[in-house]
């Protein structure tokens, strides 16, 4: 065989390869970086720093199974992975406090929402420092791109990601 052929044969392969992990990203599952310090403490955790100031100490990285988009098997304290209503090229985490038809208290205004159908409301656990429905609105469906499942690094924080009911009140009728 050539040197030509033995290229050849290497370039299909690592094209096949890539086709491969590409459609599984896409479609199944994916590994996403969290920034910044609004679902601390069940993602990047603060710690305190000399300065007083409060930050994670480095970002997680978590596992996001994406076989919940083909029903939008979502369930309340689902920590969910969208794509900003404001800017396609922004992703956010956060977790599921209201899904279709819920009504939702949201304190900071003392009002309460119904959750529009196919939609959702999603709240940092750090109401502090979180982007979040409270200043997006409700979530089309259509935008989550993944549930997130388990941290996946740092090797000091592997394990699963709780699911737990948010701070806010949450009705079904």
């Amino acid at each position: 065989m050539s040197a030509r052929n033995l290229l050849w044969d290497a370039a299909k392969k690592c094209f096949a390869i890539g086709l491969i992990g590409i459609t599984v990203r896409d479609r199944y599952v994916s590994i996403a970086a969290v920034r910044g310090a609004s679902m601390s403490p069940s993602l990047n955790p603060l710690v305190d720093e000399a300065s007083s100031s409060r930050r994670p100490i480095s970002d997680d990285y978590v596992f996001v199974e994406k076989f919940c988009l083909e029903k939008y098997g979502f369930s309340h304290g689902d920590v969910v992975i969208f794509t900003s209503p404001t800017d396609h090229k922004e992703r956010h985490i956060k977790r599921i406090i209201g899904l279709p038809g819920d009504w939702v208290g949201i304190s900071h205004i003392d009002d309460v929402i119904r959750v529009p159908e196919g939609h959702c409301w999603v709240e940092g656990d750090n109401l502090a420092s979180s982007f979040d429905s409270r200043s997006l609105g409700p979530i089309p469906l259509g935008l989550v791109r993944g549930r997130v499942t388990h941290v996946v690094w740092p090797p000091s924080r592997i394990g699963r990601v709780e699911r737990k009911i948010g701070h806010q009140s949450v009705h079904s009728y």
